[in-house]
């Protein structure tokens, strides 16, 4: 299984962006989704995920500003970002992970010791400028 990312760029704040995850394979079935970011000189931060049945969940800093969304035919999840803020200049990369609750996910990104899943991506470079 492979996770291509794409869609980052420069943007000024207030801008969008729209993210893509793109797998190598149908597992958009078998696993959940997740999108989190490293900002530099910051470890890893869950943003928001998606489950086989569509069910999302954020992180409060994006709440209400980005969008997960999936195309389970084009094996691609997708991060609408809107109103971005200087504050989400990190690098974004998505991660495929076994069903567990996307809340606990979000949550346990962050921890340096574990894996943010059975598989991620490269990244993707997001700037927003002020």
């Amino acid at each position: 299984v492979r996770l291509v990312e794409s869609g980052g760029g420069s943007v000024q704040a207030g801008g969008s962006l729209r993210l893509s995850c793109e797998a190598s394979t149908y597992i958009l079935s078998d696993f959940y989704i997740g999108w989190f970011r490293r900002a530099p000189g910051k470890g890893r931060e869950g943003v928001a995920a998606i489950d086989s049945d569509g069910v999302s969940d954020y992180a409060d800093s994006v709440k209400g500003r980005f969008t997960i969304s999936k195309d389970s035919a084009k094996n691609t999840v997708y991060l609408q970002m809107n109103s971005l803020k200087p504050e989400d200049t990190a690098m974004y990369f998505c991660a495929a992970f076994t069903r567990a609750p996307l809340g606990w996910w979000l949550l346990q990104v962050r921890r340096t010791d574990i894996n943010p899943g059975n598989y991620w991506g490269q990244g993707t470079q997001v700037t927003v400028s002020s």
